[in-house]
């Protein structure tokens, strides 16, 4: 997409584009015809006074020669009239002048005569000048009053929709300011109040059903699986059960486990999105890294390593922090052999947790994505990567995955 412009900017750009080609047009077009105008005038005062010339000689009266305006001269044949233009010199203003000449050629009293009549042009360009400049400045003052006038008028016409726009950037689902839309006398602006009223209404109504829909079911899971949790763990103690019966109760167990898993994974996704997590502190996440591999080493996991070139200190809530660690760890443990390494790098404001694999991924372009899991082997919620992205994009963080020389690595750039 290119630069976005203004709108009063850009139907004022295109006020004065079109504003100025036309000014330009129409003085060139004012130019010409004027020009042309003023030198059918000079034609028509030239023809005038060649024809009292000629009724004054048909009629035997004397004339006189008025150098350089009348010339008459005899001639032996006669010919086609001439109109042009002339440049002779005028000893009054010292310099050479620009004339229009009419020569005719007629047959007087039994006489040929050339009778030469002519009109000095210079005023006329004065005028035409004098013309063209008036009509320049009277368009240009015109078309400024007109850019503001429009410009004034546009800003007064638009002002509603700019109020509700700045009120729309301003909604929010998890708050509970009401928009505070104003009205207008145009008709769609009105319109388009009313269905962005009904709109956000809707949304929020929406969102807030959705909302308490997830916490109650969250809330009402937890009892249940506490119960069944506790009973699987009586009959284990206190009966005697063969081994497929132990098999199987130990498969419910894990199967309790992992839907634990999801809805506490599915309540921190829900509250992420609610945006509950609003305490924000300067969180080290170097010594978090350093508490994680430690608890991790206490569970015999010690194939982890950190190497650290500066202390990541990054401002953002310390549950999700830890969240966001705690999920890296946990995927690249998830996706490795027990005895390959998993390494972990962080500076000022990078980390990298990486892992071996024999394969890259199939769909990396699916694999933030939520319930995505491609090893279905694994006991995986297929929502450790959801929340991690999801964090990232809570926070603005920058979130990659790329696979080479059989690594997996993810890599987090904090602003």
């Amino acid at each position: 997409m290119g630069t976005k412009t203004n709108l009063i900017k850009k139907t004022s750009k295109t006020f004065l584009i079109t504003g100025l080609v036309l000014a330009i047009l129409s003085s060139v077009v004012l130019y010409f015809y004027t020009k042309n105008l003023l030198q059918e005038e000079i034609e028509e005062a030239l023809y005038s006074t060649e024809a009292r010339i000629v009724e004054r000689m048909t009629k035997g009266e004397a004339h006189y020669d008025l150098p350089p305006i009348i010339e008459i001269l005899n001639v032996e044949g006669l010919r086609k009239d001439i109109l042009k233009d002339t440049i002779i010199y005028d000893p009054s203003q010292d310099e050479m002048e620009v004339f229009r000449e009419l020569s005719t050629f007629k047959t007087i009293n039994n006489k040929n005569y050339q009778i030469t009549v002519r009109d000095m042009i210079v005023e006329t360009e004065d005028i035409l000048s004098a013309i063209v400049f008036s009509y320049i400045v009277i368009i240009v003052l015109a078309f400024l009053f007109l850019y503001y006038f429009n410009t004034a008028r546009n800003i007064k016409l638009w002002r509603p929709f700019f109020i509700n726009l700045e009120q729309m950037k301003s909604f929010s689902l998890t708050s509970n300011h009401k928009l505070e839309l104003v009205e207008s006398d145009i008709l769609e602006f009105s319109e388009l109040k009313v269905e962005i009223e009904t709109l956000t209404n809707k949304v929020r109504s929406d969102y807030l059903n959705l909302k308490q829909f997830t916490e109650n079911v969250s809330h009402e899971l937890q009892t249940p699986l506490a119960i069944i949790q506790a009973k699987i763990d009586n009959i284990i103690n206190e009966k005697s059960i063969n081994d497929t019966q132990f098999e199987q109760i130990t498969s419910i167990q894990k199967d309790i486990h992992r839907l634990k898993q999801l809805n506490k994974r599915v309540t921190i996704l829900s509250k992420i999105d609610n945006n509950q997590f609003a305490n924000i502190e300067n969180v080290n996440l170097t010594n978090l890294f350093k508490e994680k591999i430690g608890s991790f080493k206490e569970m015999e996991i010690d194939n982890i390593t950190h190497l650290i070139t500066n202390e990541l200190i990054v401002p953002m809530d310390a549950f999700l922090a830890d969240i966001l660690i705690n999920n890296l760890i946990s995927n690249a443990i998830k996706h490795s052999d027990k005895n390959d390494e998993i390494s972990i790098i962080t500076t000022s404001n990078t980390l990298v947790v990486s892992n071996k694999g024999k394969q890259a991924i199939g769909h990396p372009e699916r694999i933030f994505n939520r319930f995505y899991t491609e090893n279905t082997s694994t006991e995986s919620t297929g929502l450790g990567l959801a929340i991690v992205k999801r964090i990232c994009d809570f926070y603005k963080f920058d979130l990659g995955y790329e696979y080479k020389d059989f690594k997996h690595s993810f890599s987090v750039s904090f602003h």
